[in-house]
């Protein structure tokens, strides 16, 4: 592989206005007594729409990196996949002790190119393609992938990336959403004053990336809806990344930015591959973290 020299672009940490202020712990996660998700978390994708490849590479490189063997070189994107796992040693009988891994797994996957039930996808819709996502597996979260020019129940409405429940059957659904909800591509996209490139070189790509792992770690520390959150405007709630939203560097640190794409990353995952995860809630120190 070849090697690139990296240059660094300075950011410091970026609030912008929203519902709280998170840093250092202004508002904070609560346990709500529920179960979180915990063990192997095998996941089926459903790829709705002209998906591209390079958001397919995208995705399935932030998947196989999560888990501890999946990454070259340092801040590794695990790192960032262990604060969500850490969560498990603080629900009300968690005591604060070592957390068990969860070991990220694709175990299906199918495509839906022709948007077979059209360009919106509502909730009763995302009901009708679960066993397609899932291929019937049981204990199979399912992931929905929309290209651009699908609307994504709620994306648009303050929650890019959504999850939830069909039926106790977990799902995350997210989308492209440089055309349709261009505040969900923060930082790349509606970032006044910040110049941040995404690290794969496509917005959309990137952008799908930090809302699936937005997703991803609400659904396992927030499932049922009884697990991690903080109360918001109305019925709105807080979970593990959105309640620290629109930071760039918790840590006030140099972001790398990779010469080949002009991209900034704070987290390498398998083969090399560059990512710009969100911040999120740690647990175990009240405050927003990010790997750099």
């Amino acid at each position: 592989m070849a090697s690139f020299r990296i240059a660094c672009l300075v950011v410091l940490l970026v609030l912008v206005a929203g519902p709280v202020a998170v840093w250092g712990g202004t508002v904070a996660l609560t346990h709500r007594g529920g179960r979180l998700l915990t063990g192997n978390l095998n996941i089926g994708i459903l790829w709705y729409g002209a998906v591209t490849e390079k958001q397919k590479q995208a995705v399935h490189s932030f998947l196989n990196s999560l888990n501890p063997s999946g990454g070259d070189g340092e801040p590794q994107v695990s790192s960032w996949w262990h604060v969500v796992e850490s969560y498990q040693a603080y629900t009300k009988t968690g005591g604060g002790k070592g957390s068990p891994t969860i070991t990220v797994k694709v175990v299906n996957e199918q495509y839906d190119p022709n948007y077979s039930l059209g360009k919106v996808l509502i909730k009763d819709f995302i009901k009708k393609l679960m066993p397609k996502a899932t291929g019937g597996k049981p204990n199979t979260l399912a992931l929905f992938v929309a290209s651009k020019g699908v609307t994504v129940q709620d994306m648009c409405a303050g929650s890019c990336a959504q999850h939830g429940l069909i039926e106790e059957q977990p799902y995350v659904a997210v989308g492209d959403p440089e055309e349709e909800c261009p505040e969900c591509a923060w930082p790349f996209l509606e970032a006044p004053g910040i110049s941040v490139k995404p690290p794969s070189g496509e917005v959309g790509a990137d952008a799908m990336v930090m809302l699936l792992a937005g997703g991803l770690a609400g659904a396992v520390t927030n499932p049922y809806g009884d697990g991690f959150y903080a109360d918001a405007r109305g019925d709105d709630i807080l979970e593990a990344t959105s309640v620290c939203s629109h930071i760039l560097s918790a840590q006030q640190a140099r972001l790398p930015v990779d010469p080949a794409t002009g991209g900034a990353y704070n987290a390498k995952g398998v083969s090399g591959t560059k990512f710009f995860l969100p911040a999120i809630w740690n647990p175990k120190t009240s405050s927003c973290w990010t790997p750099l």
